[in-house]
């Protein structure tokens, strides 16, 4: 059998033995839930868990709008097969290694709930006891669903379909599962550290703009930004579009990092929806001021990094504090964007200056305006006179980003080596849409 016929049928004979290997779980009972739970909050869990997969497809819009027509398609599946991806890892092994017994603080322990081995009928989650524990892993699977995806839009038009299939898995197993247990399991060494990551600053947006910056590296720039072709979004309500549903999902995300129908989820809901307010004016307006027009992709942009600012503070601080914190964070992305545009990294849609940076100030502000008086179970931050919590912040993302960057740019390099992680010149400017799904968006406009 040659190599290119055992790369062609490794994909799917690794998913046939996963799919027969779960055929010999034993299939156990459904939780009982013997009045231990709590019926809002499994309600609204749920309701969340759904919202945050509804940013998913929203993210797909949201990159796919901006991107040149002939790759809009190409773009917009690399978003959302993470669903599928990381879904089947998350039963199999993900979850384990994310919750799982932990294993000096590092990592779960991968066979503690090896195909969801003892979640449908265990014991609830310790920082979720009023709901049942198979809710919480699939609440947190959205979150590893998502995360990968958000990486998509700086290798974009040039990256194959395949060898970002493959970045996904790595990326969920190497980055995202050590990450999302350092920061979110009580015996994790950042939990235990005392950083305060309420819905993803560090695991979701660092770790995915940090994996991007690494990704635009490898991958070089596109031939169109040597040449600094202006290159038009290929359809801008589709930005549109993708922005509600993410604001509209980013409730589930933030609100429902509350893992309760309780009043913690309410004040989250509320600096979520103020940070991404301030975060759209602040971008449009500081454009204004800057001699452009006021745009509906600025106002789209900055609402996003007001959402990515405000998620690792959403519980921790209060809502007049969220105004600061998106109205900032969109004038440092904004600023990091432009400054991008004169040097020669090519990151196709800003997403480290956008998800990167922009995680990077809400850890930063988490460790400024937190206060016990929103989330008893928080800390106070330098605003209120901590200094200590602060600096263990800044330790966190240091951490993180490090890591993050490294294992990422490891993971891109090694792809490279055993798959063609790049598509080829002549395949870049027919376009990803045709050169690798064979397909095309929409049909090309004629003059009148």
């Amino acid at each position: 059998m040659s190599k290119s016929t055992v790369k062609q049928f490794a994909p799917f004979i690794l998913l046939l033995v996963v799919a027969v290997a779960a055929l010999f779980v034993p299939s156990l009972p459904n939780f009982d839930d013997g009045g231990k739970y709590s019926a809002a909050d499994i309600a609204w869990i749920i309701v969340a868990t759904a919202l945050v997969f509804l940013m998913t497809p929203g993210l797909a819009f949201f990159y796919g709008g901006m991107v040149h027509r002939k790759n809009v398609i190409s773009t917009m599946i690399k978003s959302v097969v993470a669903a599928g991806v990381v879904s089947i890892l998350w039963v199999f092994v993900g979850y384990s290694l994310c919750f799982g017994d932990s294993i000096g603080g590092f990592i779960g322990n991968p066979y503690t709930h090896l195909f969801f081995r003892g979640v449908n009928s265990g014991a609830p989650w310790s920082l979720a006891p009023s709901i049942p524990l198979s809710l919480f892993a699939l609440f947190q699977l959205m979150f590893a669903i998502i995360t990968p995806g958000l990486v998509v839009g700086a290798v974009a038009e040039r990256i194959r379909f395949t060898a970002y299939i493959l970045f996904i898995a790595l990326f969920s197993l190497l980055v995202y599962a050590p990450i999302a247990h350092w920061t979110w399991h009580p015996d994790g060494f950042l939990f235990k550290m005392g950083a305060l990551d309420f819905a993803g600053g560090t695991v979701v947006h660092i770790s995915a703009g940090c994996a991007a910056l690494a990704g635009a590296l490898v991958l070089k720039r596109r031939k169109s930004h040597i040449e600094q072709q202006e290159i038009p979004p290929a359809n801008i309500p589709y930005v549109l579009i993708g922005t509600g549903l993410l604001w509209f999902g980013w409730f589930g995300f933030n609100a429902g990092s509350a893992l309760g129908a309780n009043a913690l989820s309410v004040s989250a809901f509320g600096t979520t929806n103020t940070a991404a307010a301030a975060g759209g004016l602040s971008w449009m307006f500081f454009d204004v001021i800057r001699g452009k027009k006021p745009s509906v992709l600025g106002f789209c942009i900055g609402a996003v990094v007001g959402l990515v600012a405000i998620t690792p503070a959403a519980g921790f601080v209060a809502i007049p504090q969220s105004i600061f914190i998106g109205f900032f964070a969109a004038i440092v992305s904004n600023l990091a964007v432009y400054y991008k545009s004169k040097s020669t990294l090519d990151d196709t849609l800003d997403v480290f200056p956008c998800h990167g940076l922009g995680g990077i100030v809400g850890m930063l502000m988490t460790g400024i305006f937190a206060t016990r008086s929103v989330n008893a179970a928080g800390a106070d931050g330098l605003f209120y006179g901590n200094a200590g919590f602060f600096f263990t912040q800044v330790k966190a993302l240091g951490i993180v980003v490090g890591y993050s960057f490294v294992m990422s740019f490891a993971i891109f390099r090694f792809i490279d080596l055993i798959l063609p992680l790049r598509v080829s010149e002549e395949e870049e400017i027919q376009g990803l849409d045709a050169t690798q799904h064979n397909e095309k968006y929409g049909r090309t406009p004629q003059l009148v």
